[in-house]
């Protein structure tokens, strides 16, 4: 009897120990835990506030603060000019240079610059005045500026400086202005010019570009600040088409030109030739065939046009007829480009046709004496 009890008592001290096994001392709470396997869910990733609130923007480039805007308007509100508002659109980008080409309209004058952005630097490296065609002139040595016009450089600190061809000083004054536009509030970098008589401040906002510019020049004022982006809008231009007409005269009718940045221009007019006029009697000035192979105003101020072969094919005129739609091309081109001479080529070779031959080198010139508005 004695040995079976202790036998028991053996047993159960046996299954003391198997079941202490499955327990953990707790080394702080000296309780003890029941150890089972858990599954951790997976936890969301949560992005935390930077320690300093300008971390964010130090990561900003220089690319930044003068973003390439494809088929869009930005609209400038003016004070104290009446050229001070102005609108702006791009015409061209070549992104494997980084350049684009803008313009800029005033009510006054258009103005068409090339913008480089390379090594730190934000830059005009061409620029054309009064221009009112629409050509890429990123290539065009005529628009080349000798020493180019640094808009904004790195480091973009404040006190960052440099000069302007003009030798005026121009520097970063400030990376985190407050700048207030009928869009709202940005937070600017502020570039200030200084010369002899004079004060001019520029903001750039992130992924906005300029948003106000302010000249000051003893109690003068004048502002231009942001005050619209139409984005998926096309630069509209007019032209005067030069049809002429059975009587022997030539008359005019203007067409609205549709751009979207990008757009070669001589494919657009290309178009434009080769429409019939409002009426019937109107002669046609290239057939829907001929092609523009080239077209641009050259450093001579020569319109050179290079049209294919059908050109000549396709028209199919007595002498007379065909010497008036010469004379319709060269007014139309001409006037649309500000210059008095043409230069019409077929396929690279100087015009030829039954009627008209002309040598290398040759134009066509203006001519609106016939011309009936």
């Amino acid at each position: 009897m004695m040995k079976k009890k202790k036998m028991i008592l053996s047993i159960s001290m046996v299954l003391l120990l198997v079941l202490l096994t499955g327990c953990k001392k707790d080394n702080q709470s000296g309780e003890d835990i029941t150890v089972t396997p858990t599954i951790t869910p997976p936890q969301p990733t949560v992005t935390q506030p930077a320690e300093n609130p300008s971390e964010e923007e130090n990561n900003l480039t220089i690319k930044d603060y003068y973003p390439i805007q494809v088929d869009t308007e930005y609209v400038y509100a003016g004070e104290g000019n009446e050229y001070a508002s102005y609108h702006r659109y791009t015409d061209f980008v070549d992104t494997t240079n980084n350049k684009f080409q803008t313009r800029t309209n005033n009510g006054g004058t258009e103005t068409v610059r090339v913008i480089e952005i390379k090594d730190g630097k934000i830059s005009v490296v061409s620029i054309v005045n009064e221009c009112y065609y629409r050509d890429n002139i990123m290539e065009a040595e005529k628009a080349i500026l000798k020493e180019p016009e640094v808009l904004l450089m790195e480091p973009l600190v404040e006190g960052t400086q440099w000069s302007t061809p003009d030798g005026n000083k121009r520097y970063i004054s400030g990376t985190e202005v407050t700048v207030e536009t009928p869009l709202g509030d940005f937070k600017a970098i502020e570039v200030t010019t200084e010369s002899k008589d004079s004060t001019t401040k520029y903001y750039y906002a992130p992924q906005v570009g300029l948003v106000k510019e302010l000249f000051q020049s003893n109690e003068m004022e004048v502002s231009s600040t942001l005050s619209e982006i139409n984005k998926d809008t096309p630069f509209i231009q007019t032209i005067d088409v030069f049809y002429p007409d059975a009587d022997e005269k030539i008359y005019v009718e203007t067409v609205n030109l549709t751009f979207h940045t990008g757009d070669e221009t001589r494919v657009i007019l290309q178009e434009v030739l080769s429409k019939k006029g409002s009426k019937d009697s109107y002669l046609q000035l290239a057939s829907a065939k001929t092609l523009i192979n080239s077209l641009y105003l050259g450093d001579d101020n020569i319109v050179y046009v290079d049209f294919s072969n059908e050109f000549v094919q396709d028209m199919n005129l007595g002498a007379g007829y065909e010497l008036s739609v010469l004379q319709g091309v060269t007014n139309t081109l001409g006037n649309y480009y500000g210059t008095q001479k043409v230069q019409i080529t077929l396929d690279g070779k100087p015009y030829e046709s039954g009627h008209v031959i002309m040598k290398a080198g040759e134009s066509f010139e203006v001519n609106l004496e016939d011309v009936v508005r």
